[in-house]
């Protein structure tokens, strides 16, 4: 990545577009004579089908796209060549009553490539198969590395490898990671096409939603996934050290399509280490530094793997002052800070530590959530307030040394999920490290903790680590079930809040 990335963006392509959509048409396909789409096709296509044209955009820059038509079954699965199945490139072979979404483009930018944008597309692509109620997404996909081995082995023989993944192709690898199978090969599909001569691979994503009622594109998700970091204190290094232990889990997390990675409070704290010898106060003064590299390292893992990620916490200073935040960093490429409102005694006596002042509610594409760090969720007036404003999940990183501490920090976030009618994940660290000062033991059991009714466990676990020991804890939660809960549960906590007797309200 060349440059700081600050904001992400899916959408539909507007004809506004077009001057960016053929600069990056230009530098993906620089091997053929004519590589991009004339302003009056796209024109066409945009007042055939305006919602099967996605863009991807790098702080309000096209950097990708995807384009497509819809045709009936039989047309998209039978031999036919690229210049047949779009009409010479006039679309006239786009059916509205077409029960397949044909793939005609897709294409990301040389220099935004490695960030998983292509993967955006083809996900925005499956949303719209399920919105629009559609068979399957068909398309042609180019085997660009045949043409080196074309003499000593036939396409068949070729796909074979690609699929054992003896061999790597930059397109078929890509579609067959994409859950895409194989229907056939074609020949003479694409004029010109000396990489693949001019062979394609006929692919298919089957939609197995189809005849149900889907859900539109980037619209609220109801089910979310969360994986949750229980991590082991370790040594590290260096900063780096830091980065690939954090891109490992955010890596597994991301592998089970979460929508969300929560780390735990004060997880670089093994960086102290090269700090001994000075006092706690100063020690954790100096790893305050990494900070800032550390948020805009954790904004790349998060365009990267698609994935929000709650960065725990870490030393913040400020005006000479010491906090302890975190920030959410968002998949597109946006991030916020939260801070830690309670100061436990520890934290002041031998940090100098001082409390934030800002309480407030995040906007995700997966809804509004809540952070609060360890001791804060022994605060009930908190979460009351995040709830007020719409929060249906609260994340809370923690850090605690015994399992006193632990049981202090689980008990609370349950009675906040069944106070406040949400779900809160807690994620902490593990295990020891005898070489920093007043880091030296750590307890943790990272948790889902749900509301207690009847849709939910009767214990009002979801989910749960083992305790003290390094892992990764994925959970499933249902967001709907929080509204049919807020109108039809067995009792209705917010709703039953005497208003009329006593109320809470932010002072700042």
């Amino acid at each position: 990545m060349q440059a700081e990335i600050n904001k992400v963006e899916l959408r539909n392509l507007q004809i506004e577009d077009y001057k960016q959509l053929k600069t990056s048409m230009l530098h993906a396909y620089d091997e053929f004579d004519e590589p991009y789409w004339e302003e009056e096709e796209i024109e066409r296509l945009l007042s055939l089908f305006p919602e099967g044209q996605l863009v991807i955009l790098v702080d309000d820059k096209v950097v990708g796209s995807a384009l497509s038509i819809l045709v009936n079954y039989k047309k998209a699965s039978s031999n036919h060549t690229y210049q047949k199945i779009t009409g010479n490139s006039s679309f006239s072979t786009h059916d509205p009553e077409g029960e397949v979404l044909y793939g005609i483009d897709v294409f990301i930018d040389p220099e935004y490539r490695g960030l998983r944008l292509g993967r955006r597309l083809y996900d925005a692509r499956k949303e719209l198969c399920e919105t629009l109620n559609l068979k399957s997404i068909i398309f042609a996909g180019r085997i660009p590395k045949y043409s080196k081995y074309s003499e000593e082995m036939t396409p068949k023989e070729y796909i074979d490898k690609v699929r054992l993944k003896e061999f790597y192709d930059p397109v078929l690898s890509f579609q067959l990671s994409n859950d895409f199978h194989v229907m056939k090969i074609m020949k003479n599909y694409l004029e010109g096409d000396v990489s693949s001569q001019e062979y394609a691979v006929l692919l298919e994503w089957n939609n197995i939603y189809y005849e149900k009622s889907p859900k539109l594109i980037n619209a609220r998700k109801s089910v979310i996934r969360l994986g949750l970091v229980q991590w082991q204190m370790r040594p590290l290094a260096n900063l780096e050290a830091l980065f690939e232990q954090s891109e490992f889990f955010i890596d597994v997390v991301s592998g089970y399509s979460s929508d969300f990675v929560l780390f735990p409070e004060l997880f670089i704290a093994p960086l102290m280490a090269d700090y001994n010898h000075l006092s706690e106060a100063d020690a954790i003064r100096e790893i305050s530094h990494f900070c800032e590299p550390i948020r805009k390292k954790f904004q790349e893992f998060a365009i990267a793997y698609n994935i929000n990620i709650i960065t725990g916490s870490m030393p913040y200073t400020e005006d000479g002052n010491l906090y302890n935040v975190g920030f959410l960093c968002k998949r597109d490429g946006t991030s916020e800070m939260y801070t830690k409102i309670h100061i436990t005694p520890n934290e002041v006596q031998y940090w100098g530590m001082k409390g934030g002042s800002e309480i407030k509610t995040f906007d995700t594409d997966c809804g509004k959530i809540g952070i609060m760090i360890c001791y804060d969720v022994e605060f009930p007036e908190l979460s009351r307030l995040m709830a007020d404003e719409g929060m249906e999940i609260l994340f809370v990183p923690f850090l605690t040394d015994t399992q006193n501490a632990y049981t202090r920090v689980k008990l609370c976030a349950q009675a906040r999920a069944i106070e406040n009618e949400c779900y809160v994940a807690i994620a902490g660290c593990v295990g020891n490290l005898p070489k920093v000062n007043n880091m030296d033991i750590q307890y943790a059991q990272a948790a889902v903790f749900t509301p207690s009714d009847f849709a939910f466990p009767s214990n009002g676990i979801k989910a749960e680590a083992t305790p003290n020991t390094e892992m990764t804890l994925i959970a499933d939660v249902d967001l709907d079930m929080l509204k049919k809960l807020h109108e039809q549960g067995s009792v209705r906590i917010l709703k039953d809040r005497r208003d009329d007797l006593y109320k809470i309200k932010k002072l700042k």
